[in-house]
């Protein structure tokens, strides 16, 4: 293992500023003597250059922070996302936290693969890189040569798979201890709402997602579905899961799911009856529907969000 382990943390108009600083700590307290060092540089995006802060050569790793105002535009991204496509055709292993993936997304070295951002931004990240395989549920993805994380402060798993990767097991456990963080495991879908898309601009699955809105908690089938959209029921499931990137299955289960959730975050009732309250008449199903979706039983999630 080499005793220069050289990761880049790349800033760009409007890059969030904790994250940059926070990973350097994070790395700083990963080190240890007398082992293999982690050394930090920062790299400037001016126009369609990257601009090492000192003399050094293609870093190890290259992390895009997140933007504090949100994703950048397709135009401010290209020029960054050109330089750092050169980077990785040099070897460099690059990495996006939250909506840094909009950047890495212009490098079109996310399509045909599994990548992650802010759950918040997914609708907005699938339409402008259709041909990437999104996974908001999941907080860090890591393929490689391409890391995703997910959150804003998803930094701090990121960093700690990065210690892991390249201090060992131990240097990240200890880093993790030392800075009361958990060490990767966490999902993104812990912490996610299920946000439905009504933007997609088809007049008939937008009344069948109306409906489903308001009789959620009844049992409603597919043909129930279909008649309100007054489709046929091949083209109702075809344009449905145009409309929402999910099946009207799948659609139905995350608006129940994310009913429960309110209810187990704020409300007293128990799980059998928050069940039926959302739809579901036997609750071993309920329970397993959830744990699919969340990542956490819904005691579970009691215990770990309720207000």
């Amino acid at each position: 293992m080499s005793n220069n382990i050289e990761i880049a943390l790349l800033e760009y108009y409007g890059a969030q500023e904790a994250a940059l600083l926070g990973l350097a700590d994070l790395f700083e307290i990963a080190n240890q003597p007398d082992r293999p060092q982690i050394r930090v540089t920062r790299w400037r995006a001016i126009g369609d250059e990257l601009v090492p802060g000192r003399n050094t050569g293609a870093p190890l790793v290259m992390v895009i922070p997140p933007g504090k105002q949100g994703p950048v535009t397709a135009e401010v991204a290209r020029p960054i996302a050109s330089a750092l496509r050169q980077l990785h055709d040099s070897g460099t292993t690059l990495a996006s936290v939250c909506v840094g993936a909009f950047i890495l997304g212009e490098t079109g070295l996310l399509d045909g693969r599994s990548a992650t951002t802010h759950w918040g931004t997914a609708e907005v990240f699938r339409s402008r890189f259709p041909k990437v395989d999104l996974d908001v549920d999941r907080l860090v993805i890591d393929d490689g040569d391409i890391m995703t994380a997910g959150g804003m402060m998803a930094w701090t798993d990121l960093g700690l798979k990065l210690v892991d990767r390249y201090l060992g097991t131990t240097a990240m456990m200890n880093t993790a201890g030392t800075l009361l963080i958990d060490p990767p495991g966490r999902e993104q879908r812990y912490y996610s709402s299920f946000v439905p898309t009504l933007t997609h601009g088809d007049a008939a699955i937008l009344v069948a997602q109306h409906w489903l809105h308001a009789e959620f908690a009844d049992s409603i089938s597919l043909s129930d579905m279909a008649s309100k959209s007054g489709l046929e029921e091949r083209t109702f499931l075809r344009r449905f899961r145009k409309a929402t990137h999910m099946t009207a299955t799948e659609y139905l289960q995350r608006f129940r799911v994310n009913k429960a959730r309110e209810m187990l975050q704020f409300g007293a009732d128990a799980v059998e009856p928050i069940a039926w309250a959302v739809g579901y008449s036997d609750a071993s199903a309920f329970r397993k529907v959830f744990l699919q979706t969340v990542g956490l039983s819904p005691s579970e999630y009691r215990r770990r969000f309720r207000a």
